[in-house]
């Protein structure tokens, strides 16, 4: 959500005559996250995301944008997009495709505790069986495939210690997709990018409320358990160590399988899964730290962090999943 593309009143109230959404009334950058342009777009009907893809070419944009009106047509807090008076969904912004959606109410918790956790996991539960019959289909862009890719282009960057814990780590993942230990996994549309900052709450600490889940231009049809994974990783963790902290990962466990139980083969696939969702991201944050995209507000995240968690992941044992 970074500013790579600056978008005046001008361009704004130009793009809003193609809506319904009445006049502008206000207009400001994101400046958090890396991937697309983003500004609060407020007018005189209501408060609205506007996003200008920086990456993703218009031929990929339905499967995201269909996904969050599917979801948000079947009561799933996500933002819903807004339709232009064509009929369309998808606009062009200096050349650029863009969408405009509903500004989700609330603000995301820097340290979640156990309510939040299971407000969360009831939420993505509910979002993988609702989208069980999205008709769309579009493989998670930075999968396995993409690590393959990505990995040779950071080695140079790397200490001989990295290098090492990186291909261990994605030779792991490899084999075991050669070997068909993913071909029995539950999957389907997934938001691939769970992460705190994702989530927004309203209400109060010991009672919060949903306010809903956002930034789904990472999502993809992968394992729902590899989804819960990259949640797990993020929300359920002593953020100075990357260690699991076992009553958050209960609670966020439970509150999904109260929804969607885990299969016996997802339990069994559980800590690869783990470990697969932290080595995503380090390669996913050192190539975005040693190969940016210029933008004007741009903050990149710290590899170190995943580093952190994707040795913990590798050496240490995974919290069992309890029995439901």
């Amino acid at each position: 959500m970074a500013v790579f593309t600056p978008v005046n009143d001008a361009d704004a109230s130009e793009l809003l005559k193609a809506y319904r959404l009445g006049e502008l009334t206000g207009l400001e950058g994101i400046s958090a996250g890396i991937e697309n342009t983003n500004y609060f777009l407020d007018t005189e009907q209501g408060r609205y995301v506007l996003t200008i893809f920086e990456v993703l070419g218009i031929e990929q944009l339905p499967f995201y944008v269909e996904l969050m009106h599917h979801l948000a047509s079947r009561d799933v807090p996500v933002p819903m997009p807004q339709t232009r008076g064509d009929g369309q969904r998808i606009s062009v912004l200096h050349g650029k495709p863009a969408i405009i959606v509903s500004r989700l109410p609330g603000q995301w918790i820097k340290q979640p505790n156990a309510n939040h956790c299971a407000l969360a996991a009831r939420t993505m539960a509910q979002a993988h069986l609702a989208a069980r019959d999205f008709e769309i289909r579009q493989t998670n862009l930075r999968g396995l495939d993409w690590w393959q890719a990505t990995a040779p282009t950071l080695t140079e960057f790397l200490t001989a210690k990295q290098h090492e814990l990186l291909w261990q780590a994605l030779d792991e993942q490899i084999q075991a997709r050669d070997n068909g230990l993913f071909d029995q996994l539950p999957s389907g549309p997934a938001h691939c990018d769970y992460f705190r900052d994702n989530v927004l709450f309203t209400g109060t600490s010991q009672a919060p409320s949903m306010g809903g889940v956002i930034d789904f231009y990472f999502a993809g049809c992968d394992h729902w358990i590899f989804d819960l994974a990259v949640a797990v990783n993020d929300w359920c963790i002593d953020r100075a160590t990357g260690e699991l902290l076992p009553d958050l990962v209960n609670s966020w466990m439970n509150a999904y399988q109260n929804v969607r139980p885990l299969t016996e083969q997802e339990k069994l696939q559980w800590p690869l899964m783990l470990r697969a969702a932290a080595l995503r991201f380090w390669i996913s944050r050192l190539f975005d730290y040693h190969r940016p995209r210029p933008a004007e507000q741009l903050i990149p995240h710290d590899p170190t962090h995943f580093e952190r968690i994707l040795t913990l992941r590798m050496t240490q044992a995974a919290p069992p999943i309890a029995e439901f």
